[in-house]
């Protein structure tokens, strides 16, 4: 294969491999700070050089040595700003390494690393500045256990050269011993500093952003522009997110903290080109802060940067589309849908769409649905990736009503995009009257509203467990899963709302949710459980017995 055709492999591994490099060109900077130098070279060295100069490189070159096993971690994480310091930071350690003793080896070795990283600089494209690099705790213990250790390397040297026979003091008062022990304080000093410095500059987590809030209006104008939104991405108006927030402030991504959980609720909203480095600033950021990161609700367009992010992917189930297009209730297979919605028009049902400035005309009448209609299920209100009822939350959106006789029987608040791909519903609700299959009937009605307005899809939610393989190589956390979606119908009504999506014939897209390590993605889930309950007294709440007539079964919102 010719050297083109090799160039992907090479930018793909060219992040890993640079930072594997840059730590052992600093790991041999420190070494070299702490251990003696060639005698020979040296004297000959120490004869035509000034005093200053080789003290200076001696102090700066071990200060650089951390620098680069620092600067590992940034390359690991494709920051332009970290390839740009590592070239100059191996420029500056090859040029010092001949002015502290002559040692033209490491000059070769550096600049031989330095020259191999340098045409791959299109592997490092987060164009983010050192100061927001989230050095981790783990990566600080690294850098630490490698100072220790070329620390112990250059006293056993000095131990066993024609020193170990005389006394401490003497040794000590050694030029060449004092030097070392300067250059790996200095370094050791240095460290603590910046251990200090991401201890105070490290960001607090950031605070729940709710309608009170001044930047609940910049959340509000990303959405209203926001080309790449999927419907889901409204739970950011819900008021018990967190958000990071794009140097142009022009895209976000939300997310839920429970305990040590860290948990991203769907893609970054926005720019396209911004997604990366929100994905990238929210991992870094969350492992600053030593918790779990997780990614919930992603879809297959999100797993190429889910794997340069190095996470571990599970499918969670599969999410319905109803291409609006294509929709007709003409066939053999719309026959009962047909007759349920032919139905409900024959009894006086009515449909309406309400603006979204108008809804409050109407909140009582909601209020008081929504209300009967808790009574009857189990749970309570929802949060996180499902949407509950708060009079503010409900006002923010268009409102799909069904009247019997000029009276609200049934709503559902729709989330709706600005690049009009695809529209959803978030809750939808009855009252003890409302006619039977009054859910297929809104339904049916909002896929053409849909339509009539521009849109290109109706998404149905997600199934959730939907599609995961039970076999024999398939992994442990699928094959769990296709269990309980089989034999788990008493705790939800999995196999249920996929039967009831698939009367609409909807195109099935996989849902996933990763994280950095597959052992984690259980408390995660666990966690997103709580999230969206409540905490363990929304899981446990159950609902009150009604002797009154149900609409046909419809999927919980």
């Amino acid at each position: 294969m010719s050297a083109p055709q090799l160039r992907p492999a090479f930018l793909a591994v060219a992040p890993t491999l640079s930072a594997i490099l840059a730590a052992c060109a600093g790991i041999l900077l420190l070494a070299s700070g702490a251990t003696p130098s060639e005698p020979t070279r040296f004297a000959i060295w120490v004869a035509v050089a000034p005093g200053p100069l080789i003290e200076v490189s001696h102090f700066v070159s071990s200060i650089l040595g951390l620098v680069l096993v620092l600067l590992a971690f940034g390359l690991r994480s494709r920051l332009d700003a970290a390839w740009w310091a590592a070239l100059f930071t191996l420029a500056g350690g090859a040029i010092l390494a001949l002015f502290k003793g002559l040692n033209w080896e490491e000059t070769v070795i550096l600049t031989a690393i330095m020259l191999a990283m340098l045409p791959f600089h299109e592997a490092f494209p987060r164009k983010a500045a050192l100061s927001r690099m989230e050095i981790t705790p783990g990566w600080l213990l690294s850098a630490a256990a490698a100072l220790i250790g070329v620390a112990l390397c250059g006293w056993w040297t000095f131990a066993h050269t024609e020193y170990a026979d005389q006394s401490v003091m003497k040794t000590i008062g050694d030029r060449e011993v004092a030097r070392a022990i300067r250059s790996s304080a200095a370094a050791a000093i240095v460290l603590m500093a910046i251990g200090v410095w991401r201890l105070i500059a490290t960001p607090a987590t950031p605070p729940v952003v709710d309608d009170t809030d001044p930047e609940f209006d910049r959340v509000r104008a990303i959405l209203a522009k926001a080309e790449n939104a999927e419907p889901p991405s409204n739970l950011a108006l819900l008021g018990d997110k967190r958000f990071l927030f794009s140097a142009s402030g022009e895209s976000f991504l939300m997310f839920g903290v429970r305990g040590r959980s860290w948990i991203a609720m769907g893609p970054p909203v926005g720019r396209d080109d911004e997604r990366m480095e929100l994905f990238w600033r929210f991992r870094e950021l969350a492992d600053a802060h030593a918790a779990r990161a997780g990614f919930y609700a992603l879809g297959p367009a999100d797993l190429p940067d889910s794997v340069d992010l190095g996470l571990a992917i599970q499918k969670t189930g599969e999410s319905a589309a109803v291409p609006l297009e294509a929709f007709s209730l003409a066939g053999r297979r719309r026959e009962v849908l047909r007759r349920n919605w032919r139905k409900a028009g024959e009894g006086g049902a009515a449909f309406e769409v309400l603006p979204a400035d108008q809804v409050h005309t109407v909140m009582p009448q909601l209020k008081a649905i929504s209300d009967a209609w808790l009574a009857h299920h189990a749970g309570g209100e929802k949060s996180f990736s499902m949407g509950g009822f708060d009079e503010r939350y409900v006002a923010e959106f268009p409102v799909a009503l069904v009247r019997v006789e000029d009276r609200i029987v049934a709503f559902a608040t729709l989330w709706t995009t600005a690049g009009k791909v695809s529209f959803s519903m978030d809750l939808m609700r009855y009252s003890d009257d409302a006619p039977k299959n009054v859910m297929d009937y809104l339904f049916v009605e909002l896929l053409g509203w849909g339509k009539e307005q521009g849109y290109q899809a109706f998404e149905f939610g997600v199934a959730p467990l939907a599609g995961l393989e039970d076999r024999p190589l398939a992994p442990i956390m699928s094959r769990v899963g296709r269990l309980l979606y089989e034999r788990g119908e008493e705790i939800y009504n999995f196999q249920g709302v996929r039967r009831y999506k698939d009367k609409y014939d909807p195109v099935w897209q996989p849902r996933y949710i990763a994280a950095p390590h597959k052992w984690a993605i259980p408390f995660l889930l666990a966690d997103i459980g709580l999230l969206s309950s409540g905490g363990v007294s929304g899981l446990t709440k159950r609902p009150r017995p009604s002797s009154a007539g149900r609409p046909s079964s419809a999927p919980a919102g």
